[in-house]
């Protein structure tokens, strides 16, 4: 009888193994293509300025139904306004930044003039605010702000300037745009977004809920503001560091 030969492992297919590194392979360059995508997407909401902070609530440096911050700010004409020059009256405070696609959505419809006329009718102060560094690509000086204002035909009653970021900050705003309202005591009684659809797109302001027309309806009607916190969405204010 012949020697028994050892048991010995028969190598796979060449053609299983060169199929099994070829899946991958295939699996490896989706997986680096879906991270360069994400990456790319990110990038480009970067380089618009538009972080999204619409799904997180966000909470004021400043609660509703405290006293506001009182500030004072250099205004885009030169002159010094403090927030407490106009004790007595309602204000808005507005932070913008022509730069932000949200805000020329507000702007570029006619919404936010609309809106800040709407609140002059009312004896309302409307204090638009500025608060992105001077260091940011799309910060605007003083008179370049002042233009871009008067192009858009704004009705705010003043545009303030904040590039240290000191009345942001003390507000807690987040985006451009984020808006409060104080009431003739100096009290805050609305923050947040200035309606209910978070989009860049102008064709969605007509089916939205201006949130601050109608706080400063409710106000001036003597009703509890029903919506006095919200939340805000737009581009991420680029402070100071």
């Amino acid at each position: 009888m012949p020697p028994r030969l050892p048991a010995v492992a028969v190598p796979a297919p060449v053609t299983e193994t060169r199929t099994a590194r070829a899946s991958r392979a295939a699996l490896q360059a989706r997986a680096a293509l879906s991270r360069a995508s994400r990456r790319a997407v990110m990038a480009a909401a970067v380089a618009l300025g538009a972080t999204m902070l619409m799904n997180a609530p966000v909470e004021a440096a400043v609660a509703i139904g405290q006293k506001a911050p009182d500030f004072i700010a250099t205004d885009v004409t030169g002159q010094q306004r403090r927030l407490s020059d106009f004790a007595g009256k309602f204000v808005v405070l507005e932070w913008t930044n022509p730069g932000c696609p949200f805000v020329r959505k507000h702007y570029g419809s006619g919404n936010m003039q609309s809106t800040q006329k709407a609140a002059a009718d009312k004896g309302v102060v409307w204090l638009a605010i500025n608060s992105t560094e001077r260091a940011a690509s799309d910060y605007l000086p003083p008179p370049q702000l002042a233009a871009w204002m008067k192009e858009k035909s704004a009705a705010a009653s003043h545009v303030l300037m904040d590039e240290d970021g000191t009345i942001g900050r003390a507000y807690g705003a987040r985006t451009t745009p984020h808006l409060y309202i104080v009431d003739p005591k100096g009290v805050l009684v609305y923050a947040g977004g200035i309606d209910s659809i978070a989009s860049a797109r102008a064709d969605d302001i007509k089916n939205a809920t201006n949130y601050v027309t109608r706080a400063l309806g409710e106000a001036f009607g003597g009703q509890a503001i029903s919506a006095a916190a919200t939340r805000p969405y737009g581009c991420s204010i680029k402070y100071k560091i």
